[in-house]
């Protein structure tokens, strides 16, 4: 791994920006990764909180289209010179705002470290107008996801109880620890969601399984960032609607998220609240 292309660089560095850069990415797809990230954005907006989500998986991404947006600018358009990143922004339920990307451009999906160090120093500027910006990544151990990684306040690990879902997220892990070791700075270690689980029972057996392996292999122990239940228990989102997407008050879906809006509104209160590896 070419530790150089992964750097992020002065403009992605903790503390230039004015809101913190919390990650949600997954090692496997189909985790539920840019579901959370698109509901818990939601949820911590109806909070009041000024909340930027930003679709970080340049390929193809899809933030816009689970909330119902109708985005006209993106990230690509930015990148190419056709419009500032600020155009792109656009307005979703209870307020919170997405930078959203393309689908479907190869050459977006494939890694490229000025873009990367680009859309970083954008996401900084950025943030000034907001409490908090949540980046949904692409799946896997790729230099944008590694780096985006390594670029942000928090990240949180998306799996679920399947094998090969936790095996991934091992491997990303592992991946970003490695990177740490061989550029010699220090990564938090990632916090671990597990999603798509029958109860509290099978997310909490998930977690342990992974914190051990981390801690027999890579002297990390991640700590459990809360789960979400099967998809049985999420109603059917309805377009720009937050009662839509995240459920009634009551339900286990809502209250699950809420603990995890809980946890990450936290973070903000400081450098306290920053976990170490």
């Amino acid at each position: 791994m070419n530790v150089s292309e992964l750097a992020p660089g002065p403009a992605a560095a903790p503390g230039t920006r004015s809101a913190p850069f919390v990650l949600v990415t997954g090692g496997k797809g189909g985790v539920g990764k840019s579901t959370l990230t698109a509901d818990l954005g939601v949820h911590l907006a109806a909070q009041g909180l000024r909340v930027l989500l930003v679709d970080l998986d340049l390929g193809l991404a899809n933030l816009d289209v689970l909330l119902g947006l109708g985005a006209g600018r993106n990230v690509e358009d930015a990148l190419e010179g056709r419009c500032e990143f600020e155009d792109c922004v656009v307005a979703g339920p209870e307020g919170v705002h997405v930078l959203p990307a393309g689908s479907g451009t190869a050459d977006m999906g494939r890694p490229d470290g000025d873009r990367r160090a680009r859309l970083l120093e954008a996401i900084g500027r950025l943030s000034a107008r907001y409490d908090l910006v949540i980046g949904d990544s692409a799946a896997g151990i790729g230099h944008d996801v590694l780096g985006f990684a390594a670029a942000a306040d928090h990240v949180l690990v998306v799996t679920t109880p399947q094998a090969a879902a936790l095996t991934d997220a091992y491997g990303l892990i592992k991946a970003l620890d490695t990177w740490a070791h061989e550029a010699g700075v220090e990564v938090p270690t990632p916090e671990v969601l597990v999603n798509l689980v029958s109860g509290l029972d099978e997310a909490d057996a998930t977690a342990r399984r992974l914190q051990r392996v981390c801690e027999r292999f890579l002297c990390r122990r991640p700590r459990a960032a809360g789960w979400l239940p099967s998809s049985a228990g999420r109603p059917v989102p309805v377009r720009g609607a937050r009662q839509g997407l995240i459920g009634g008050p009551n339900s286990l879906y809502h209250n699950c998220l809420a603990r995890i809006s809980g946890r990450v509104q936290r973070w903000l209160e400081g450098p306290a609240a920053v976990p170490t590896p």
